[in-house]
């Protein structure tokens, strides 16, 4: 499913030795029936995926375009779209492919123009997006000019929605790892720009998550950090007593200035703050591709300013930090 050569070739800095050696084993372990007892349903449907000629991709699109609707018969398109089902949920997108529109939970293109343009410029650099899900900002990240974008997640249908996506697309120097950050090598410094979005508030030690961001990095390189914050003034931290928004592994959500100040003592510089936004069910919801509960469903019925646990709703800010 992963093009190992290709890999190996574009992780040829010196750093990266160790690595290289335990990566192809690391794969190998991961794309088993023994990680997940769903997998070999997944890697069936990855095999009947058809191959279409496919004559242009766009990764510079909100929703990113693979292959046109002209170059598959209907036929070919029922088949795709019944395929690409099967591994339901999508959760980042959207995408179309061959014509097949997936309308993913997720507006993930929302969260891409928040940030692109307060970036550093990506043209030429090695990127790797932590948590990257099915690897749509892989993509977009690509379509920006980056040399080679190395996206992770542990979570594997994920993986295998990313291995659909690119079974069309074609060669492509981007790949998603089906791992997490604690699986690379500490101290590598050597990607160029590192992005955590949407993940700190799900790591018990958050200042730990961002001292392994940090040593991922070349001096110089730049960090984008998205994440969960709260109103407030520095040191202000909502740790909840149980869930969040129905969700059970959320630790720390900070006031942007609590995070600026952790930022600051793991040692990063040009700490900035980009965008502060409240998430909307524009940019999160149920989809015929994502069927269960979303946003909508873990607010408050009478105060969409409040969870349904009476917390406050969800508000996602951007940082940039530099080594």
């Amino acid at each position: 499913m992963i093009d190992i050569d290709n890999l190996l070739s574009t992780l040829s800095e010196p750093a990266f030795a160790t690595w290289r050696t335990t990566l192809p084993d690391q794969i190998a372990s991961a794309y088993s029936a023994d990680q997940h007892g769903d997998f070999n349903k997944w890697q069936s449907v990855i095999q009947a995926l058809p191959t279409v000629s496919t004559s242009s991709n766009r990764l510079d699109k909100d929703t990113l375009v693979f292959g046109q609707p002209e170059e598959s018969t209907t036929q070919q398109k029922r088949h795709i779209e019944s395929l690409l089902h099967k591994l339901h949920p999508w959760r980042k997108g959207p995408y179309q492919i061959h014509g097949v529109s997936i309308d993913t939970e997720w507006r993930s293109d929302l969260k891409w123009k928040r940030l692109c343009k307060a970036i550093a410029p990506l043209k030429n650099r090695l990127v790797l997006d932590v948590g990257c899900g099915n690897g749509y900002h892989c993509w977009r990240m690509l379509g920006a000019g980056a040399k080679a974008v190395i996206g992770i997640d542990p979570t594997l249908i994920s993986v295998m929605q990313f291995n659909a996506v690119k079974h069309f697309a074609g060669e492509y120097p981007v790949y998603v790892l089906p791992m997490g950050v604690e699986d690379i090598p500490h101290g590598l410094a050597s990607f160029d720009t590192v992005f955590s979005m949407g993940l700190l508030y799900h790591r018990r030690s958050p200042l730990d998550h961002l001292h392994e961001l940090k040593g991922l990095l070349r001096c110089g390189g730049e960090l984008v950090l998205e994440t969960l914050v709260i109103e407030g003034g520095p040191g202000q931290i909502l740790l909840p007593e149980g869930r969040y928004a129905k969700m059970r592994n959320v630790w720390f959500i900070p006031s942007p200035p609590t995070l600026a100040s952790w930022l600051q003592r793991c040692g990063f510089k040009n700490i900035q703050l980009v965008n502060v936004s409240t998430t909307t069910t524009e940019e999160q919801r149920s989809t015929d591709w994502m069927t269960f509960q979303s946003l909508s469903d873990f607010l408050d019925p009478n105060d969409s300013n409040r969870t349904c646990e009476g917390l406050p709703a969800p508000r996602r800010a951007i940082f940039l930090a530099q080594t």
